[in-house]
């Protein structure tokens, strides 16, 4: 064959083996909602199956030792929650991730009833944050660290504690994604969110504008659980958050689905995703129920004792590691793996 027949030839093959692969990329690893939103559904269904209730436990029962060890509590301030901060770091810091320990004032007037009477101390969040991803677009999530004086907070808050600390470790901090992975774990939720307030005080409107998204997790584990999503829920806007926070909701719910539970969608409480709602920033969160008792319906759903406290050890001596409710983690776990996946790989750019 002559040179330049050869070299037509080589070259029409190139780029039937390139169209070829985009297609079967595309095939395999890109996918749009209902929303129109595109996702790399080969990592959102990877790291919603590597998560397990398994590895949650292990920090869950890291945390139980630790308020063991220190008076039976992880209140902030206390030794308690200074030995959780130090357990985080260093779980986050072996996996890889670039964490650090910013810091915030604790409340002036000690807290209240629930809280650990802070009196103005200087303590410490920990926010860890993938290597992967474009830094300047970043999808975060959150727990808070702290528990009440009164008990462990295994279930409140260690469950989203453990369940942060697995998808971090099962996603990677290098695995590329498009979006940057930014991990929270605020302290004094429990005096009334102050230290996720002064984590977003303290950023520059310019840093809070790189926040795509906030996704709270606060009790993923009572022993009578319910499954409920937030977002775009309400008639305030402290109810149903800005723009976006409804699609939050939806993803998760969806990711929920999967699982084979049905959530009920409902209005934010004043968690730690306020100061983020009130900043602007999008926001969505987890969460199966406290003191409040589920209903026939909700039993008939999702199982339990219809009656009875979703969480009959609420801010209570018995939130120990004995009143987790592995199988709701379990479906949590996975669905907050999903739905992290989804937004870190997601195109979606919520107008603000």
């Amino acid at each position: 064959m002559p040179t330049a027949a050869r070299t037509r030839s080589r070259l029409a093959l190139a780029v039937i083996a390139l169209v070829l692969l985009a297609g079967c990329g595309a095939k395999v690893s890109r996918s749009a909602d209902a929303g129109g939103q595109v996702a790399d559904s080969r990592l959102v269904q990877q790291l919603a199956n590597n998560v397990s209730d398994t590895g949650a436990l292990v920090h869950l029962k890291a945390l139980q030792e630790i308020a063991d060890q220190h008076g039976g509590n992880r209140a902030s301030p206390s030794p308690g929650y200074d030995a959780s901060v130090d357990y985080v770091v260093g779980v986050l810091r072996k996996a890889g991730y670039d964490v650090s320990t910013p810091t915030y004032q604790a409340s002036e007037d000690g807290g209240d009833s629930h809280g650990a009477g802070a009196g103005g101390a200087t303590l410490r969040n920990v926010i860890a944050q993938s290597r992967g991803g474009d830094p300047g677009h970043v999808v975060m999530i959150g727990a808070h660290l702290d528990s009440v004086q009164k008990g462990p907070g295994i279930v409140d808050d260690g469950s989203g504690v453990a369940t942060l600390l697995e998808i971090a470790n099962q996603l990677g901090a290098s695995t590329q994604t498009r979006n940057t992975v930014r991990f929270a774990f605020f302290g004094s939720e429990e005096e009334g969110s102050v230290g996720s307030s002064g984590y977003v005080t303290g950023l520059s409107d310019a840093e809070r504008q790189k926040i795509l998204l906030y996704l709270n997790v606060d009790m993923v584990a009572s022993p009578n659980a319910g499954y409920f999503v937030q977002g775009g829920q309400g008639d305030e806007k402290s109810a149903t958050g800005p723009e976006g926070s409804a699609t939050i909701a939806r993803v998760l719910a969806d990711q929920l689905k999967q699982t084979g539970v049905t959530a009920e969608t409902i209005e934010f409480v004043g968690d730690d995703e306020s100061p983020f709602v009130k900043a602007g920033i999008p926001s969505g969160g987890a969460e199966n129920g406290d003191r409040k008792k589920k209903t026939q319906e909700q039993a008939k759903a999702w199982g339990g004792q219809a009656g009875e406290a979703y969480d009959r050890c609420y801010h209570s001596a018995c939130d120990r590691l004995d009143s987790v409710n592995r199988v709701v983690l379990n479906h949590y776990l996975r669905a907050l793996a999903g739905t992290l996946a989804h937004f870190a790989t997601s195109d979606e750019k919520f107008s603000r």
